[in-house]
């Protein structure tokens, strides 16, 4: 959520523009006083009922960034790829364990008869997909993310659009020239750094042969 919050604030301070989010419950608040932005806060169950409502409503504003705390259920995706594909800016999250795991959760939300659609928005309307694991901070206090980073470029969008996901990954390995890295050269990185323990490094990772080998063991 801090991530998201993060890139949320620089875009506002860059350029003045509408925000509303949409949490449960709100854990970032935005610091206006940066910026000529106006940004209006929502939370479900005080301000709205839930997200896929919340979402309607906040389309019918003309907000320029979307930023919705989870996809829970089939119609937040919904409104969230709508939004997507009519111009805004959305942010939002999803429990997964991996970039491409991401882009199978949201496309097994819905009916197989809907899947192909569903495919298709997202490979039009994606535009990066951040897998975040937070580990203990080696010999200090505090935890450290390590990411997994999926940019969709022409070659992931067509990927997603044909159903290919076991292709994801080694489109990611192959993608640092575009800013994308793995999950495990992640943690390899940071264990050879000094940030993380090797072992709680290998207890995160998806893949551990492949940590094994960017670690060069």
């Amino acid at each position: 959520a801090h991530l998201g919050g993060a890139l949320v604030q620089q875009a506002l301070i860059k350029r003045s523009q509408l925000l509303i989010t949409l949490e449960d419950p709100i854990e970032y608040v935005y610091d206006i006083n940066k910026t000529d932005s106006l940004v209006r806060q929502r939370q479900v169950g005080r301000h709205l009922k839930s997200f896929a409502t919340g979402l309607r409503d906040a389309l019918r504003e003309d907000p320029v960034i979307l930023v919705v705390g989870e996809m829970r259920d089939l119609e937040t995706v919904r409104w969230a790829l709508t939004a997507a594909e009519t111009g805004h800016l959305v942010f939002s999250s999803l429990h997964s364990r991996s970039a491409p795991y991401a882009i199978a959760r949201i496309v097994d939300s819905f009916p197989a008869v809907q899947q192909p659609q569903i495919r298709n928005q997202l490979a039009d309307a994606l535009r990066v997909v951040v897998a975040q694991r937070l580990l203990p901070r080696l010999g200090g206090r505090g935890r450290l993310p390590a990411l997994e980073v999926m940019r969709v470029n022409h070659s992931i969008s067509s990927m997603i659009r044909e159903g290919k996901s076991a292709q994801l990954v080694s489109a990611i390995q192959s993608g640092g020239a575009d800013g994308m890295i793995t999950l495990e050269r992640c943690l390899a990185d940071m264990v050879r750094g000094g940030r993380v323990a090797v072992d709680e490094a290998r207890a995160a990772a998806n893949d551990i042969s492949g940590f094994e080998s960017y670690l060069g063991r």
